[in-house]
């Protein structure tokens, strides 16, 4: 090894003596070094390139995989949407040797529309000859405005048909049976408090006992209230605001229910305050309730049997001093509960109940003098905690008293139209998780009257219940359809029978 080194040495010795020999042979030593370098950059390089274009072709492989496999979900979902449109039927499955108790093939899609950003512009057409500008107001919920949805004079025209109708009282109070179904579900007073105990602690919070009180029972419960029953029913033996696991289970589970009924409850005091009535959209209705059904499938995107199969308009109105404290439209759904809408084909029996309520679109039938927005409190926040919506003095739950506190407002305008998500996507083009963030409610009309309408688009998120819902619905239709077919031909022959006599 050192022998090349030492002859090296020679040579620049032998070079430095003598000016007139050819230029040093340091060159030989450099191109020597060089080719070495070379080779190994050759190398670097080679082995680089061979890993580049494998990541390029599992890359390419992974793209191709993922189009073909989504396109041909899209043109199923697409043709199942097709022919739910036109025939309301719900394919099921075509694969012959797909076992019987495997149910529906999931091939529904429920297209869903981006928020982008807040603030986010985007062009709709939703009526011949017009283009309308939906506005994103918030990303939690995905929450969207399109004024002028309707004209001044659909307006009229709804606000009239409803008074036409008769609106009636708004009452969202539960009524007696809360022991029984209690009894029902066999659960003992342990377990409903640790059920109300959200953060575990061993003590009732006033926010928590309020929380509940105000879902089950539908009367507004203040923090004052919560004192003055604690002392009526002389549950609070230490007085410290707190029940224990003690003092809970002397109470029954109607016992906050059946005292403010003996004392008297204000209308103020409701949940909700307001009166209501529901108008029919489906065929022989008003051509603008028609009309508005029409609009509202165009704006949602969804396919029109969906759309038809939902609940229909409901149309509100608020006196002065009118509100509806902040809620969710739907309620999450568990293993044990039921949708309401798809009831006849749960194949189940359970206590438990909500209105899937997959969208909702309100309108505002007319402009409010004063207050009456609709607040998102806690719209597009970081975090959503049921415990913290409570705090000190501040109830963002309380639209009479802190509805400038919400997040979000939105200003009641003639004639436009808001509509958000109350469940997230499960990923797989349908119904998953509920969004919390769709929190809303409305501010207490502290001048005029306020009258707004609501479109709910139903949808399961059990996907089986909603497929065999629509698959039953359809086949009710065909029967009720030969049924009329055969009374008319009954009806022929008999007109032809007269005319023969």
């Amino acid at each position: 090894m050192m022998e090349p080194q030492d002859n090296i040495e020679e040579d620049d010795t032998a070079s430095s003596s003598s000016s007139s020999s050819p230029p040093p042979r340091a060159l030989p030593r450099q191109r020597a070094s060089l080719q070495k370098s070379s080779v190994c950059s050759r190398s670097y390089f080679m082995v680089v390139m061979v890993f580049f274009h494998v990541y390029i072709i599992n890359v390419i492989a992974l793209l191709l995989y993922v189009h073909y496999n989504n396109g041909s979900n899209a043109i199923t979902a697409n043709r199942d949407f097709a022919s739910r449109d036109s025939s309301h039927k719900v394919t099921g499955p075509s694969d012959p040797q797909t076992p019987a108790d495997s149910g529906f093939p999931r091939n529904m899609y429920l297209p869903r529309i981006e928020g982008i950003r807040v603030g986010h512009v985007q062009k709709v057409s939703l009526v011949p000859g017009k283009v309308h500008e939906m506005k994103t107001l918030s990303l939690k919920p995905l929450l969207f405005e399109i004024p002028e949805f309707l004209s001044e004079e659909e307006c009229g025209v709804v606000v009239r048909l409803a008074q036409l109708k008769g609106l009636m009282e708004s009452q969202v109070m539960v009524p007696e049976g809360q022991e029984e179904l209690n009894q029902q579900l066999n659960l003992s007073p342990e377990e409903i408090f640790n059920f109300l105990d959200l953060n575990q602690d061993g003590q009732l919070q006033p926010h928590e006992i309020l929380t509940h009180s105000r879902v089950r029972d539908g009367i507004w419960l203040t923090s004052e209230n919560l004192k003055e029953i604690y002392d009526g029913l002389k549950v609070d033996q230490d007085g410290n605001g707190l029940l224990s696991l003690e003092e809970f289970g002397r109470l029954k589970s109607d016992a906050f229910q059946r005292f403010l009924l003996q004392r008297g409850v204000e209308r103020s005091q409701l949940v909700r305050n307001s009166r209501h009535t529901w108008l029919y959209q489906g065929q022989g209705a008003h051509q603008v309730l028609q009309d508005l059904r029409k609009r509202v499938t165009r704006l949602t995107r969804l396919p029109s049997s969906l759309v038809e199969l939902s609940e229909p308009l409901q149309v509100v109105r608020y006196e002065q001093g009118g509100h509806y404290h902040a809620h969710h439209d739907s309620g999450p759904v568990y293993p044990e509960t039921t949708c309401t809408h798809t009831l006849l084909a749960a194949n189940t029996t359970s206590p438990f109940q909500t209105s899937c309520r997959y969208i909702t679109v309100l309108f505002y039938l007319n402009n409010v003098e004063e207050g009456g927005e609709t607040t998102f409190p806690v719209a597009d926040n970081r975090t959503y905690e049921e415990a913290s919506l409570i705090q000190n003095d501040v109830d963002l739950l309380d639209t009479r008293k802190h509805c400038d506190k919400g997040n979000l407002r939105v200003k009641p305008i003639k004639g436009t139209a808001v509509f958000w998500y109350n469940y997230l996507s499960d990923g797989r083009g349908w119904v998953g998780e509920q969004d919390e963030y769709s929190l809303h409610g409305g501010c207490v009309v502290t001048r005029g009257t306020k009258w707004v309408a609501n479109n709910w688009i139903n949808v399961d998120p059990d996907y089986q219940r909603q497929a065999r819902y629509q698959q039953f619905v359809s086949q009710e239709q065909e029967t009720q359809e030969q049924e009329e077919l055969i009374s008319e031909l009954n009806s022929d022959q008999h007109v032809e029978r007269h005319q023969d006599l």
